[in-house]
């Protein structure tokens, strides 16, 4: 019995390995390629740097006093109207304190009153002889006194009054809420974010740049959203602008330009900005494009599966150029004539 089991056992590990063999040279023989394409360079040399989306006008509104969040109206994606409100603090507490500090004014102002017709009776015994310079004299600072008594309380009434509005927090212009950080019944705290509102009207792309390889002019400056939904490619940047400040720690400058009106892109989007390198042309002149479908990306990592003679695929990583329609220039990597998997998924099963 055991020595029938262990033949069996032989017979289905055999059967198992000689179909294995046929498999993996049947995907490897089978494996669609396409040849790394050359082309006379018709452009100076490019090089790409990272960007992000922002938007030109965002405020990030915080609280000025202390409560309890107890109305929030709003949520992440509403749009907002100039004014509109969107954060109540309880106020309860402001308010009796502004009602106190009206009730004393009204108190200085009673006292304020006395003190006058005080000051008015001793003016006409005073014209009688029947008081003192001096008495009269006292009886004016009084009334000056009670007078400036009805000022400082006012102030403060006032003051009270304004402190009163920093309990509602409003929409300081039209906008779309990005974020919201807390709660109703979370505690607001001077300086603490509430929430942060941009304007989707106005966006721009910033890029870092190294100090080295700022280019001497932004005249031909372009840029791709490869995640945005309606990407067409390379788009000229009109406008630029690099800040005139060199960030101490990196050495690398910004570029700032603004976008034109693109539905459907997003503060926060990924953008690849193309500058002009300083030298010139090209030195080799030829530019090398592969299909975009052979691209693997996987992560940070961007390559290309090249098949060898015996038809065998090698990962190799590689910098990719701006997109022309179905073909993506290589910037390092390849050489021309090299071929490549355009099935990326087909070649990685390929042992």
């Amino acid at each position: 019995m055991t020595t029938s089991w262990k033949t069996s056992a032989s017979a289905a590990l055999l059967c198992a390995a000689s179909l294995l063999v046929p498999l993996t040279g049947t995907a490897a023989t089978a494996l669609a390629t396409a040849q790394v394409q050359g082309g006379a360079s018709q452009r100076a040399d490019v090089q790409s740097v990272d960007g992000v989306v922002e938007p030109v006008r965002q405020a990030t509104l915080a609280a000025q006093v202390a409560g309890s969040i107890v109305s929030l109206p709003v949520k992440v994606g509403d749009s907002v109207r100039a004014g509109q409100e969107l954060v109540r603090i309880d106020a309860r507490a402001a308010s009796q304190n502004a009602q106190a500090s009206a009730a004393q004014v009204d108190a200085a102002r009673a006292n304020l009153t006395v003190a006058g017709k005080d000051f008015e009776r001793e003016q006409q015994l005073l014209q009688k002889q029947y008081i003192s310079q001096a008495a009269l004299e006292r009886s004016k600072a009084q009334f000056d006194a009670a007078q400036a008594q009805v000022n400082a309380l006012q102030a403060q009434a006032d003051a009270a009054q304004t402190q009163q509005r920093f309990f509602v927090i409003q929409a300081p212009f039209a906008g779309v809420v990005s974020e919201v950080p807390v709660a109703v019944g979370d505690m607001a705290m001077p300086g603490r974010p509430l929430l942060t509102l941009h304007d989707p009207s106005g966006l721009r792309v910033t890029a870092s740049v190294a100090q080295s390889a700022l280019p001497s002019s932004l005249a031909t400056l372009q840029f791709e959203l490869p995640g945005w939904s309606g990407a067409t490619g390379l788009m000229n940047a009109s406008g630029a602008t690099v800040l005139p400040v060199v960030d101490a720690a990196t050495h690398s400058a910004q570029i700032r330009f603004n976008l034109p009106a693109l539905k459907g892109v997003a503060p926060g989007m990924f953008a690849r900005v193309w500058l002009p390198v300083a030298g010139g042309a090209s030195a080799s002149g030829v530019r090398l494009f592969v299909p975009v479908s052979a691209v693997v990306r996987r992560a940070e990592l961007t390559a290309l599966y090249l098949v060898d003679a015996q038809g065998r695929p090698a990962l190799r990583q590689v910098r990719l150029g701006p997109v022309q329609g179905a073909q993506v220039e290589v910037l390092s990597g390849v050489r021309a004539g090299d071929k490549v998997a355009t099935d990326p998924t087909a070649a990685a099963q390929v042992r």
